[in-house]
């Protein structure tokens, strides 16, 4: 096609899938590799999904793989954690179509609950990984990461970063190369993982990352860029665009492939340089493999492992000195906080009130964990919460967690929290569960799931139905309460808390930035029997704030009307404005 666009990174990598020739993409949101699956949606050729989770993607994408047709599987690194299980076994097993593995890491926190490499994760796994250094590399590097996965018999991952995908650049587009299906062969020494074949299997992995290893050394992907040869750095990914800001005279060697490493070429490039420094982000990964070559070099000696780098600050660690750019402007500090009309906070209200503990899981939900709410006292990763009171109740006894509850969104319930809500029923224990139903995966920026009824295309679908779902593992007490009746939330939440068996309490109002929500009106305020009390602000809204003489005033172009300060104001001063209404 030979036409040029500007595109986000996660776009440019949808977009080499979709020329790769790929026809079947699975994935669960999380940012920062959200956009990917929504913008390979767009292209009808793919058959694009959500799924429950990103053990599940990874199954499907293996699936599609072995019927012989290109497929990938896009996630956050931590949810390559939940996909480790297939990924660690079917990387023996090797491919029928090409199959690739998107994991997008966060350096810097900027979403996620820690900093983990992939690239260590790949390591471990025996994959091979790309990792592209801008939109269009991230385009290139997304299509060859199909032909080395045929061409090695292995899955390969494209190791990503929030810079990358979210930074936007210039990608020039090119036409879809339809492949052919592979046909399907049985082969059980390939296929069909037991002691017996996975012993023989390891041996062709290893043989065939040795030959990559080799290989390696001669693709476009790795290449030596020489200049001033009295420093040399090695470097990759978005790293290599600070590198060669901070440091335009040096010489570079940046590598496409940071698994297995190009070690010939690592070799030839440190002989003919003075000094050797390893940029890289995260975990030593480089660094360590090239010094237990031997190789003089220096990396985290003056280089931290915490965070993202910055052009000054590589320039000032090797040259003592920052380069003179403007100071940016400094955007007033905006803490994290749950929206105007989110159903949670009326439920952290009464829990706060009641003063209950909560077992906490990742979500928007998580802010219940700041003041003024503060109620979420930890959490651990996806569907923890559930599994986190069970311990605590089997640590404890029954009565240890009567002042306490589970909290989970119903995208992190379907993603990984039934199956320890069936470890509690299975095994006899006490708690309750609440179940905060927003009707989407709200923090990711408000995708589908399978309790929705709609797919990543658009579709229609069968809605599961989470009352039912709990139901029929025998949970006796299940209630649906809207989130908004303070009333009633409190009155079940003190009768559920207090039995000596599992109960589910699930909040259902949805989120009130979803498209198809339509606000009941603003919430107004009568200043002649406003008492300046705060009782309404109690919960921390942004929609309200005190004037000079105490008094509440409601900012109407954040209200959505949801009613919360109503319930809180005794004094009748707060009503409702309905939509439309004078």
């Amino acid at each position: 096609m030979g036409k040029k666009t500007i595109m986000l990174g996660n776009a440019a990598i949808a977009r080499g899938a979709y020329e790769a020739g790929v026809k079947v993409s699975s994935a669960y949101p999380g940012t920062p590799s959200t956009e990917i699956s929504e913008n390979i949606a767009k292209y009808e050729e793919v058959y694009a999904e959500w799924a429950p989770n990103e053990k599940v993607a990874m199954e499907v994408a293996i699936g599609a793989s072995k019927a012989g047709v290109r497929a990938m599987a896009s996630m956050k690194h931590v949810g390559v954690n939940v996909a480790a299980d297939p990924l660690y076994s079917f990387s023996y097993s090797g491919v029928n179509g090409g199959i690739v593995l998107v994991a997008a890491d966060d350096p810097g926190l900027y979403s996620s609950q820690n900093e983990q490499d992939s690239r260590m994760v790949a390591r471990a796994a025996v994959v091979p990984v790309l990792e592209p250094a801008g939109s269009e590399e991230a385009r290139i590097f997304t299509k060859k990461a199909f032909e080395i996965s045929e061409q090695y018999d292995t899955i390969v991952m494209v190791r990503t970063t929030t810079r990358l995908a979210h930074s936007q650049g210039i990608v020039n587009l090119e036409d879809r190369v339809e492949v052919e299906d592979k046909e399907y062969v049985r082969d059980i020494d390939k296929h069909l993982l037991m002691p017996g074949t996975a012993k023989k299997r390891h041996i062709i992995v290893e043989e065939n990352m040795k030959r990559l290893t080799e290989d390696a050394c001669s693709m476009d992907i790795n290449r030596a860029e020489y200049r001033d040869t009295s420093i040399g750095v090695i470097s990759s990914g978005i790293p290599y665009q600070y590198v060669r800001e901070a440091l335009p005279e040096v010489s570079v060697l940046k590598l496409g492939m940071v698994n297995p490493l190009p070690k010939k070429l690592i070799e030839e490039f440190a002989s003919k340089v003075d000094r050797l420094y390893i940029v890289e982000e995260l975990e030593p990964v480089i660094e360590e493999q090239v010094k237990s070559w031997g190789i003089p070099c220096i990396g985290k000696e003056i280089f931290t492992i915490q965070g993202e780098y910055s052009a000054n600050m590589i320039r000032k660690a090797i040259l003592g000195e920052t380069l003179n750019l403007e100071a940016p402007a400094q955007a007033p500090a905006r803490p994290p906080i749950l929206c105007p009309g989110c159903p949670h906070r009326s439920v952290f209200s009464v829990l706060k009130k009641l003063k209950i503990h909560g077992a906490g899981d990742i979500g928007c939900y998580t802010l219940g964990a700041l003041a003024p709410l503060s109620v979420m006292d930890e959490n651990v990763c996806m569907g923890a919460s559930i599994s986190t009171l069970h311990g605590m109740e089997k640590a404890r006894g029954k009565d240890y967690v009567k002042n306490w509850v589970a909290l989970i969104g119903d995208s992190t319930f379907l993603h990984t929290g039934v199956n320890s809500l069936m470890n509690m029923v299975y095994n006899k224990a006490t708690g309750t569960v609440m179940i905060l139903d927003n009707s989407t995966t709200g923090m990711t920026g408000h995708q589908d799931h399978p309790a929705t009824g709609k797919t990543l295309k658009g579709e229609t679908t069968y809605a599961i139905n989470i009352y039912h779902l709990c139901k029929a593992m025998g949970i006796e007490h299940v209630y649906e309460v809207d989130a908004f009746d303070l009333e009633e939330l409190e009155k079940v939440i003190k009768r559920e808390t207090q039995r000596d068996e599992v109960s589910v309490i699930i909040t259902k109002s949805p989120c009130a930035l979803l498209k198809s929500y339509v606000p009941k009106g603003v919430c107004i305020v009568d200043k002649e029997k406003c008492k300046a009390c705060g009782m309404c602000m109690s919960s921390g809204c942004p929609a309200m704030r005190k004037a000079e003489d105490g008094k509440v005033v409601i900012d109407d172009t954040m209200c959505n009307g949801c009613g919360h300060c109503m319930q809180n104001c005794k004094f009748g001063a707060i009503s409702l404005l309905e939509k439309g209404g004078k």
